[in-house]
């Protein structure tokens, strides 16, 4: 459990950047498009941190905080950005 938060932490950064590029950069009605391409880099993310460790006990609850804590971010990034373009 001591290993959850420092192996989600740089995968809940990328979300969070990759959100952040996508409200600059994006025009207002292709944020959509570009929000599930920064999810599956967060899942790829997931799987080299989490298979790069020496440490496999708790793999399954490393990944589950990795991927829902960068779910739940771009969930709320894509209600941002739906309010931002509206």
């Amino acid at each position: 459990m001591h290993r959850t938060l420092p192996s989600a932490l740089p995968v809940w950064v990328l979300a969070v950047v990759g959100a952040v590029l996508i409200g600059v950069f994006s025009p207002s009605t292709r944020y959509l498009t570009w929000l599930p391409v920064v999810f599956a880099l967060c899942v790829l993310a997931t799987f080299v941190i989490q298979l790069s460790l020496p440490v496999k006990k708790g793999l399954v609850t490393r990944m589950f905080a990795s991927i829902g804590g960068a779910a739940v971010l771009l969930a709320i990034a894509t209600g941002g950005l739906a309010a931002a373009a509206a």
